[in-house]
């Protein structure tokens, strides 16, 4: 184990539901709590911290705790810290820290996301919701145009492989349909009943051609990741996970006007850091906010061709537990809830170390691909056990 590295240590994960009543400060302390455990680590060894994207004071729901609050909350000793929303989203956070931990202005950094959307929803007078009085900002590419959803800015790349590649709904139905499948053997998942063809060819749409089905769904909960300094390692009681290639792609805001996803050039990106291939791959936890972002990562990472997508998971073999590319083990976020991007690095040291319970994939795993974003941000982490 190279001194230089970046490891994942301990992970955590809260409770996961919707409304909840328990503050979103405390769902961040019993992530920590657990991480911690699982690494063997005392809060007083942590000396950083790295969050996305900080305290949204606007929108709380959104991400009501900031860097600043845990680190007075736990009293942390902070060598390094950061929290921010322009970066190459949520799992950019990750990368941030295995950074600071690469040159040496962290040992162990608490990496966390925090969401409260479904509880602050159903508390306005609590968490109030934003409200603005013009449009500027990101919201003057969208708001004009009745695009007030990423449902929309994601269902026009969908239509295009639609209309230029023939992706059928049969073939995009695969990702949700995996996805609540693992749900039912994650006994943290948010979604545990099984959805069925027939089910989502008959749910409303959404935005063409999205439907309801394709939509992960609003959550309350918190999931940690620390991240260590190789030379660190002798204070952890777990496996170590190497992060052994990160990557990250910032596209135009105005979803309009990107020709392709920031997805695709972070795949490339990915590979031009490490030795391994695609086809060494034994798992792939890929963000699925909408079923279609999915694919098109599986296309951007090189598993399959542009444009391959659909024909890729038809059927859905191939993406099952038991195939050949495991996808979204936990359920993804539309299964699991919508953990925003954490989620998936979670899962990926989960089944790494062979700890997945009834949704643990077969043989010895030792790489697995795990992302966030792909829309006009993308972030991909490359995991391996050693």
């Amino acid at each position: 184990m190279a001194a230089a590295d970046a490891y994942i240590t301990g992970i955590g994960q809260s409770e996961i539901g919707v409304r909840l009543r328990r503050a979103p400060l405390l769902l961040t302390l019993d992530a920590v709590r657990e991480a911690l455990t699982e690494a063997g680590l005392t809060i007083g060894q942590i000396d950083g911290v790295s969050t996305y994207p900080g305290r949204a004071a606007a929108y709380l729901g959104f991400s009501p705790i900031g860097a600043d609050e845990l680190i007075d909350a736990l009293g942390i000793r902070a060598r390094w810290y950061c929290g921010g929303l322009e970066i190459s989203s949520q799992l950019g956070a990750v990368v941030a820290a295995a950074m600071a931990v690469r040159t040496g202005q962290a040992r162990h950094v608490l990496c966390y996301r925090t969401v409260y959307e479904a509880a602050a929803m159903a508390r306005p007078d609590e968490y109030p919701p934003m409200r603005r009085e013009t449009v500027d900002g990101y919201s003057q590419w969208f708001t004009p145009f009745n695009a007030f959803s990423a449902a929309n800015w994601t269902a026009q790349y969908a239509m295009r492989h639609v209309k230029r590649f023939g992706l059928t709904r049969e073939q995009l139905a695969q990702i949700a349909l995996i996805d609540r499948a693992n749900a039912m053997r994650n006994p943290r998942a948010l979604v545990r009943e099984p959805l069925t063809m027939e089910q989502y060819l008959a749910a409303r749409m959404i935005s063409t051609p999205l439907c309801l089905f394709d939509c992960d769904r609003y959550s309350d909960a918190s999931t940690v990741l620390i991240v260590s300094a190789g030379n660190a390692l002798d204070e952890v009681a777990c496996t170590p996970i190497r992060i052994a290639a990160m990557a990250g792609t910032v596209e135009r805001h105005s979803w309009d006007q990107a020709e392709w996803m920031a997805c695709y050039a972070t795949g490339a990106d990915l590979w031009k850091q490490t030795d391994y291939k695609p086809a060494d791959v034994d798992t792939v936890q890929l963000y699925d906010g909408f079923s279609f972002q999915a694919l098109a990562w599986l296309e951007a990472l090189g598993f399959c061709g542009l444009g391959e997508g659909g024909k890729f998971i038809e059927g859905g073999r191939r993406i099952a537990l038991d195939g050949e590319l495991p996808l979204n083990t936990f359920g993804g976020q539309i299964g699991a809830g919508r953990l925003h991007g954490f989620g998936f690095a979670h899962e990926g040291v989960l089944q790494l170390r062979g700890r997945g319970g009834e949704r643990q994939i077969p043989g010895d795993p030792r790489l697995a691909v795990c992302t966030s974003g792909g829309g006009p941000l993308a972030t991909a982490l490359l995991l391996a056990r050693d």
